[in-house]
């Protein structure tokens, strides 16, 4: 039986089963939990999770009756929150995948649909949702017959699953979503909006919202800074100007000057006392970093991308994945220090590495390349990184809508 992507409320889907995004305890969260819950009957559903089903571990599933839906059952997948990927969230999201198949095999379902599991409210990348939900399907399809539907729902998930499927159907459009957003699915699809909107951190993981805030008040501090008065500082009594030197025909008073010279010193002396320039321990807060810089003035670009991932911790494979960058194009890169990837490549390496805009024209210079202000491509390329838009679903959307080749093929 066959494996289609769809466009649709899942609510509407008319198979056997659907799957819910759920959570570990019994309690009914934003998104795609809410919605199934509005539609089936939201009393009926949360009774029968609170006295028969209770606590339910990330990764695992369980099944309900459908309720009000036109799906006989419903599969609650227990999805994983995503914490940067290094929690093991990848299992947990694949053991979502293949024990709501096995509960479905086991119940003698024959059509069963799916949404993108974890990637609305719970964070995790949609790029890397989809390739795991396709790759669970299609490997539980090589050994069982089902008709299996993942059915997705915003803009960029749809123009995600164009990508890997190009018949893909659509039941809803934009003004559905949006529709959808506002009310029955309160917005928990917040990797949509942008991060300028009303109650976008409402939708936000713990780990998310920490660093947006952290983020926040960091640029709040900066433009009080800039706002500052410095007038303020300066000392309420006026100091006096110094007395001009006074002549007597062409005989210049140098014992007056100096005088002068020393009193108005002296007031001002006296005036700042209390003004202190703040000591900056160069050593300690720069040396190092300097040191760090002049260090890697010669690397390659492999070795100072290198540096670079390293230097934030990360891992090479969420660099990657991020980018959508090829493993075996990045290996390269790695492996031969004096590779330099078509500057496409390396821009997608920005993105992924999550670098500043100063870092990521040090890293293209090092590749020969340089961001144009007259290429579109670069501009929206340079827009993205300097705004810390690092989603290449979004980038690569606004550059089809700018008539520009798109990135994932």
């Amino acid at each position: 039986m066959p494996f289609k992507i769809v466009r649709n409320d899942i609510t509407k889907m008319n198979t056997e089963a659907i799957v819910n995004t759920a959570n570990n305890h019994a309690t009914v969260g934003t998104g795609c939990d809410s919605a199934v819950y509005k539609a089936a009957g939201y009393d009926e559903l949360l009774k029968y999770r609170e006295e028969k089903i209770g606590f339910v571990p990330e990764g695992d599933a369980f099944i309900t009756p459908g309720y009000k839906l036109q799906a006989k059952y419903i599969i609650h997948a227990v999805s994983p929150l995503y914490m940067g990927g290094d929690q093991g969230e990848e299992e947990k999201l694949r053991s979502c995948y293949r024990k709501s198949l096995q509960l479905a095999k086991e119940n003698g379902i024959k059509s069963i649909s799916f949404p993108l599991i974890s990637t609305g409210g719970f964070g995790y990348p949609k790029e890397e949702g989809m390739r795991i939900a396709v790759d669970e399907i299609n490997t539980f399809l090589l050994g069982n017959d089902m008709g299996i539907f993942l059915v997705v729902f915003d803009t960029k998930a749809a123009k995600l699953g164009e990508k890997i499927y190009p018949d893909l159907e659509a039941y809803i459009d934009h003004n559905y979503v949006k529709g959808a957003r506002e009310t029955e699915y309160g917005g928990a699809y917040f990797e949509s909006m942008r991060p300028s909107e009303p109650g976008y951190d409402k939708y936000l993981s713990n780990a998310q919202m920490i660093e947006r805030r952290t983020r926040r008040n960091t640029e709040s501090k900066r433009r009080e800074m800039s706002d500052f008065n410095i007038e303020a500082l300066r000392p309420t009594s006026a100091v006096p100007k110094a007395s001009k030197p006074s002549f007597t025909g062409s005989i210049f008073k140098k014992e007056q000057v100096k005088k002068s010279v020393s009193d108005e010193a002296l007031q001002v002396d006296e005036c700042c006392e209390c003004d202190e320039v703040p000591f900056v321990d160069f050593e300690e807060q720069h040396e190092s970093k300097l040191q760090e810089r002049i260090r890697h003035m010669s690397d390659t670009y492999s070795e100072y991308l290198m540096y670079l991932i390293r230097e934030r911790h990360m891992e090479n494979a969420e660099v990657w994945k991020r980018a959508i960058v090829d493993k075996k194009i990045f290996s390269k890169i790695k492996n031969n220090v004096n590779y330099h990837p078509k500057k496409l490549t390396a821009l997608c390496l920005c993105v992924g590495a999550k670098l500043n805009l100063d870092e990521s024209k040090d890293l293209l210079a090092r590749a020969g390349y340089a961001l144009s202000p007259c290429d579109k491509t670069d501009i929206i390329f340079s827009y993205f990184i300097e705004n810390e838009i690092y989603d290449m679903i979004e980038l690569d959307i606004q550059l089809e809508e700018h008539g520009l080749p798109c990135i994932i093929s």
